[in-house]
């Protein structure tokens, strides 16, 4: 499925909208654990482990997306919004959404 952070998709036309749709996926406390448990692996300021951990998160969010646009007969998605927001209490799980709308692009 093609998806896009534009409003379009260059050499396709959108002939229909068919809505919203969203993905979301959630780190919880763990991650945080493990992340200053595993400090040593930062090298440069850069933790592997902590980013590998976003990067599923990311993907998980993203596929639920694309699953919810296949649902209602989109060939793509477009306006796509990635947002991180740290959630529970104080901040103990953090949660990444993303959204756009489906459409029937030929």
């Amino acid at each position: 499925m093609l998806m896009s952070t534009t409003n379009h998709i260059e050499g396709r036309e959108v002939k229909q909208y068919a809505g919203i749709v969203t993905g979301e996926a959630i780190l919880g406390a763990n991650i945080f654990r493990d992340f200053f448990a595993g400090i040593r692996d930062i090298v440069g300021g850069r933790s592997g482990a902590y980013e590998k951990e976003l990067q599923q998160a990311r993907q998980i969010a993203f596929e639920e997306m694309e699953h919810k646009a296949q649902s209602v007969g989109a060939s793509a998605i477009i306006g796509i919004d990635i947002d991180y927001e740290t959630i529970g209490a104080n901040g103990s799980m953090l949660m990444v959404s993303v959204s756009g709308t489906a459409v029937i692009a030929e």
